[in-house]
């Protein structure tokens, strides 16, 4: 509603005005044009002048568009990090939940190279995982440039383990189809196991959280992917040193 281009073209009384209304937004959605004018100390001329830079046709429109606003900007109330470990724990440390894991670290000890594939925040777990598995003992290698170019004739022998949330970001799974077209075995670590990238992989390890979201971000706990890539590491560590 209150874009940076609209704000910058606020006059002075116009930015006291939008100030007065930003600190007061939850009183300002049922005042009348009088009551606004009278707290803020403008013209409703003025006031009205204001609604139409901010795309209303009247006060009685911006108030609803004001509450809307407000309400989307609203406080959103987050789970504790115990809560969500806890429900991953209780979802997934089983028999069944092990055996992935064995299935998956039996793969990449098989594998001369590892390659870690994740966009945005996944892309930073990418490196962490790329950079933990080195430190025991795999090098491994982290993509998490969209654009990053995949043509090499060397990935036989290599296990790429795929990081994505919802197991649908366009750029990971371009990288996925590239990788296993050369050769390389895919892991997948996803939140749910009904997802492209998941039918895409040999091996799927889901970890079932509840996906959350702050404002336009996704902000899902990131626990389970640390927990599983230290596992992963440490059982291939295992595996091979038993060789």
């Amino acid at each position: 509603m209150f874009t940076n281009d609209v704000i910058a073209s606020f006059n002075e009384l116009e930015m006291s005005l939008y100030n007065y209304i930003n600190l007061n937004s939850d009183k300002v959605i049922y005042m009348r044009i009088r009551d606004l004018a009278d707290e803020s100390h403008v013209s409703t001329t003025s006031i009205l002048r204001f609604c139409k830079k901010v795309n209303c046709e009247g006060f009685s429109e911006f108030k609803v568009k004001l509450k809307l606003y407000s309400e989307e900007n609203q406080a959103t109330n987050i789970k504790s990090p115990q809560h969500s470990l806890t429900e991953f724990i209780e979802r997934t440390m089983n028999a069944n939940f092990q055996s992935i894991i064995s299935e998956a670290a039996s793969l990449i000890a098989q594998s001369k190279n590892v390659i870690f594939v994740g966009i945005g925040a996944s892309g930073i777990l990418a490196e962490f995982g790329a950079r933990y598995f080195s430190s025991m003992g795999k090098f491994s290698l982290h993509i998490k440039d969209p654009h990053f170019p995949i043509e090499t004739d060397y990935l036989q022998d290599s296990t790429t383990i795929c990081i994505s949330v919802s197991g649908e970001t366009a750029y990971t799974l371009k990288h996925v189809n590239k990788l296993k077209k050369e050769g390389s075995k895919i892991i997948s670590i996803t939140n749910n196991k009904v997802n492209t990238i998941a039918k895409f992989s040999d091996i799927n390890i889901p970890y079932f959280v509840t996906e959350e979201r702050l404002k336009t971000s996704n902000i899902t706990t990131s626990l389970p992917v640390v927990y599983i890539l230290e596992s992963l590491a440490r059982e291939v560590y295992n595996l091979s040193k038993n060789k």
